[in-house]
């Protein structure tokens, strides 16, 4: 029996609103001194990417309403796969410059 495609929505939201909880009020230089804080944002981001990729399966007419799907699912398999050249700059910029929109999106469609 196939999964219902806004579980994997809610994943992906509920994985990104936690991002969002975790960085609250933190710097750069926070995310970069703490261990802990890394560890579990890139956890949250590796839920992201793999609901995503699996939403791309069962139900790709909405996983085209999410931009630049393609590049999350690349992210989460850097951080799989490339650990050990996962650079923090990147993961916070990724968290400034994309999340909030990403979880906007995930959250309208949703509401849909």
């Amino acid at each position: 029996m196939q999964r219902d495609p806004r579980v994997f929505l809610w994943d992906a939201h509920s994985a990104a609103e936690a991002i969002l909880e975790f960085v609250a009020g933190k710097t750069v230089a926070d995310y970069r001194s703490d261990r802990l804080l890394r560890s579990a944002v890139e956890r949250q981001f590796e839920i992201i990417g793999e609901a995503l990729n699996q939403l791309c399966k069962i139900e790709p007419a909405w996983a085209e309403r999410i931009p630049d799907l393609p590049q999350i699912v690349a992210f989460r398999n850097l951080l799989i796969h490339g650990y050990a050249s996962v650079n923090d700059l990147t993961v916070w910029n990724t968290i400034e410059s994309s999340l909030p929109a990403l979880h906007e999106t995930l959250a309208n469609l949703l509401n849909d």
